[in-house]
């Protein structure tokens, strides 16, 4: 089985209005946590798109408009992801995705590749979060020790990271930061059965 740890950055919270300004991928194989292959593009907008921008989340990620505009086209982010995935023979099944926050992630994913495209190609459709792992975890914990509630440490991937000791994500967010950060979680929450 493989993981398709996935983060984004964006222009803004609403992919009705926003856009993608980066996306991030490592495709590991969830037995071994061996990693497969990698990708990572900062997409293309037009000013007029960025305008809309929400400045808060440039704050966070820390994109400008000479960044975005030197990124490549939407097409081609769609065109490399459907090259990369047909190379690993990623199908449902086969492969699950894996981020922080999939329903935004998966929203904004679908701005670069159509869900009806990735329905023909099945693709997975399981979109799996790193906060319900560690809630259902930390819950099962409880049960045998004094181990805290998940909603006392928090389920933000910085707060989980520290319940495990591991060092927040880097400033500003980028998305293979974000991918790195998310894997080293999940190995720390979930773990790979051949390690």
């Amino acid at each position: 089985m493989l993981g398709i740890f996935l983060d984004t950055e964006t222009n803004g919270l609403n992919p009705f209005k926003h856009k993608v300004v980066e996306i991030a991928f490592q495709i590991r194989d969830l037995e071994t946590g061996h990693l497969v292959d990698s990708y990572q593009a900062i997409v293309w907008q037009s000013y007029d798109e960025w305008q809309s921008s929400d400045l808060t989340s440039l704050q966070i990620n820390g994109f400008n408009w000479e960044d975005v505009s030197l990124g490549i086209s939407l097409q081609t982010v769609s065109e490399q992801i459907h090259e990369c995935f047909a190379k690993n023979k990623i199908k449902r099944g086969a492969a699950v995705f894996i981020c922080q926050n999939p329903s935004f992630d998966r929203a904004f994913f679908a701005q670069i590749i159509d869900p009806d495209l990735q329905e023909r190609l099945l693709w997975p459709y399981h979109w799996l979060d790193l906060a319900s792992m560690h809630w259902s975890l930390a819950l099962w914990k409880r049960r045998s020790s004094k181990e805290p509630y998940p909603w006392d440490t928090g389920v933000s991937k910085d707060r989980i990271a520290k319940v495990y000791n591991i060092p927040s994500e880097e400033r500003p967010h980028r998305a293979m930061n974000g991918v790195d950060h998310l894997f080293r979680c999940y190995q720390a929450v979930v773990g790979f059965p051949s390690q």
